[in-house]
């Protein structure tokens, strides 16, 4: 306490970066070696994630364990103040460079850190999606709909896959619009990764489910 006692304002507010984010990241890479992060880690895509119709389904975050690059994700925000704080507590206290530099420097560094740790958590998805997950055993799965599969384009599905509950890019089978949060039925599975799905239509009596 007395360290931190001796620091200037700047200084203060790099030390509680680097050390509140370095604890949550060395708790997600943990959590990354175990699994625990393997399902379920919400990357924010820029690029394909987020649909921007005006709609309310369209605020989905796929929460998808694909091996595409994510720019920004959580692992690289934190990696990013994780590295800001600890170079610009270096420069700033350590050798005596102005407010403006150490944050000047401290940026860069936290942005190489985010790319690095971006491409290091790909590698870490990418081997966990890869070599025993057959996406055939999909078909005759149910799942919902995550994303609204409109009649000219793809929406999304949630749909469990050798137990493991995922979210794939999806395509109606008849060619109608299917909702978000309709149980739906895998009926085939094209271009690769994606699911060809089915409406399931429920009845009121105790018979279960009639497919459309």
């Amino acid at each position: 306490m007395e360290w931190f006692d001796s620091l200037t304002t700047l200084q203060m507010v790099f030390a509680v970066l680097a050390t509140v984010s370095g604890l949550f990241f060395i708790i997600q890479v943990i959590a990354m070696m175990i699994g625990g992060f393997g399902d379920t880690d919400l990357d924010m895509d820029v690029d394909a994630d987020i649909d921007m119709d005006m709609d309310a389904d369209a605020d989905a975050i796929h929460a998808d364990s694909t091996a595409d690059f994510h720019w920004i994700s959580v692992q690289g925000i934190t990696a990013f103040f994780m590295m800001f704080g600890l170079v610009g507590l270096m420069l700033n206290k350590g050798h005596g460079m102005g407010s403006a530099v150490s944050i000047g420097i401290g940026v860069g560094a936290g942005v190489i850190t985010n790319f690095i740790v971006a491409k290091i958590f790909q590698a870490f998805r990418s081997l966990q999606s890869s070599g025993t997950m057959n996406l055939k055993n999909a078909i005759g799965q149910e799942g919902n709909v995550y994303l609204t599969i409109r009649k000219d384009q793809p929406g999304k599905v949630q749909v469990a896959v050798q137990e493991h509950l995922k979210v794939f890019d999806a395509v109606s089978a008849d060619g109608n619009e299917i909702p978000t949060d309709t149980r739906v039925k895998v009926v085939g599975v094209v271009k690769g990764n994606t699911m060809v799905v089915k409406k399931i239509e429920f009845t009121d009596s105790t018979d279960g489910e009639v497919e459309e």
